[in-house]
């Protein structure tokens, strides 16, 4: 990423949402209150999967795995965009933008493994009960785990050095809330071929390669529940993955409209909406439905909570 110091322009400025001047304090509350809320209700989960014994269990370790995952990936784009609202400084250096890019792009490969690799959970629960044990085992749950991790961290390496190697000589406002690719790209007065082609081909094999592999265990999981005879049982049943595959639904639906289509089609007035969809309420939405309506964690969040209580 050397050669970021040698561009025109030393620093961007995110623009965010300043077409609405007289909403960014009321902004900055809601965000804020999206912030505290993400942080807390995922440090609660983590806390509570860590405490309770009985929910060392494979699906509860991916959900603290994805908590922590949200946590990382809000504060890898809140914090700076609050202050920008609060204090009217949106300015952020070339170094600084290539940096938020790695890693909004190394949480967000994380979290499609990660999604991924929770489905496989699913698939081996109702398609393999007999064997699930045997096969989901505690290392295995860490192999996978230490996986989706890995390869978020190294996966966007290369399009973000292809990024860094650009040369931006303004404008400098950049138009969105985060420094994302295709906003990135526009800046740039060097020839972005080369990091059209790098950033599209990783995106497409990460996002599409994980949502089919999804895909493909859902198509498993539901054949294998409408083989059960009773309404009840595939009730029961289907019900172990419906937050998992409310999740799915909504975070594929909105990065697939962003990242997989050609960088000249691009319309960042559109991309902000949905962007803050899925980068600020998703990682709200998230921990009620996986966690919070969760009854068994419900209780086992009662039981954290009243004995912290009863010490304290």
């Amino acid at each position: 990423m050397g050669r970021a110091n040698n561009t025109f322009v030393t620093e961007f400025i995110l623009v965010g949402f300043a077409a609405i001047p007289q909403l960014q304090i009321a902004l900055f509350v809601i965000f804020l209150t999206i912030y505290i809320f993400t942080i807390t209700t995922n440090l609660l989960i983590i806390g509570t999967v860590r405490a309770e014994q009985h929910l060392h269990k494979p699906m509860y370790f991916f959900i603290s795995n994805f908590s922590v995952l949200e946590i990382c990936y809000t504060n890898a784009i809140i914090p700076k965009m609050m202050v920008g609202l609060v204090t009217g400084n949106k300015s952020i250096s070339v170094q600084g933008c290539i940096i938020q890019f790695y890693f909004v792009s190394d949480f967000s490969v994380t979290l499609h493994f990660l999604l991924a690799v929770m489905s496989y959970d699913r698939y081996l629960a109702i398609c393999r009960p007999l064997h699930y044990t045997t096969i989901m085992t505690s290392r295995v749950c860490g192999y996978l785990a230490l996986f989706a991790w890995t390869a978020g961290h190294f996966a966007p390496f290369m399009p973000a050095v292809m990024v860094s190697n650009l040369y931006f000589c303004g404008p400098q406002n950049i138009d969105h809330f985060f420094c994302d690719f295709a906003p990135l790209l526009k800046l740039s007065c060097t020839d972005t071929s080369l990091a059209e082609v790098t950033y599209f081909a990783f995106a497409w094999s990460v996002i599409l390669c994980c949502f089919f592999f999804t895909l493909v265990s859902y198509v498993h999981i539901i054949s294998t529940v409408l083989r059960i005879k009773s309404p009840f049982g595939r009730q029961k049943t289907f019900s172990t993955c419906t937050s998992h595959l409310a999740v799915v639904s909504i975070y594929y639906g909105s990065v697939i409209f962003i990242y997989i289509r050609p960088t000249a089609r691009t319309r960042f007035h559109w991309d902000k909406v949905v962007s803050v969809f899925y980068s600020m309420v998703t990682p709200v939405f998230n921990p009620i439905v996986y966690s919070l309506r969760n009854q068994e964690v419900k209780k086992a969040l009662a039981k954290v909570l009243y004995r912290h209580q009863r010490l304290g």
